[in-house]
């Protein structure tokens, strides 16, 4: 299976998938791309912004995951704009679902965190995510990290959110990202 990782950072959702599939992993800062390379040596990985690849070869794969960057969605932005520092959401979440949905055969599953408003597309959710899938992913039962107070998946290490944890934070539990990769197998809900 031909499988489009974009917003690739080191790779968290991509953990548990295994080496059996042709995967491109997306992703636009070169430092992180290149842990991405070093957890991932069979992967091909791409230093471009993932938003236009998208774009430029949706047709080309059998299955994409697209996680666009989620700050100005979360609950952290709430209160930080309730503080003074205020910034819309970015929309690009929104146009990479409804241009999946619109135009994408094969399947697909878009992640974001569990926004501050009502999402304007119903997602699917797992834990601390939102997910808008193609098919069906309700079935989950693996384990779910432990969030802090305001959404922040605290470390394993020293139990507080402390930045030092901030790339590993940041990724989908690989439980998580194994079972989507798993439910795509499934029919496309309708």
């Amino acid at each position: 299976m031909k499988i489009l990782n974009l917003y690739a950072g080191i790779g968290g959702n991509r953990k548990l998938w295994g080496d059996e599939h042709e995967i491109t992993a997306v992703e636009l800062d070169e430092d992180i791309a290149k842990i991405y390379q070093e957890n991932f040596p069979n992967d091909q990985v791409i230093v471009t912004d993932a938003h236009q690849y998208l774009l430029e070869h949706y047709k080309d794969f059998d299955f994409i995951w697209t996680s666009p960057p989620c700050p100005s969605h979360s609950v952290t932005s709430y209160f930080l704009n309730a503080q003074g520092t205020v910034r819309f959401p970015d929309m690009k979440l929104y146009e990479e679902i409804i241009f999946l949905m619109a135009f994408c055969k094969g399947k697909f599953c878009v992640e974001n965190v569990k926004s501050y408003y009502p999402p304007m597309i119903e997602p699917q959710s797992i834990g601390r995510h939102y997910l808008w899938c193609n098919f069906d992913i309700s079935n989950y039962k693996g384990k779910l990290l432990k969030v802090g107070r305001f959404g922040h998946v605290k470390s394993s290490k020293t139990g507080r959110t402390d930045e030092k944890d901030k790339l590993k934070r940041n990724c989908v539990e690989e439980e998580i990202g194994l079972h989507i990769l798993n439910s795509q197998n499934t029919s496309i809900k309708s």
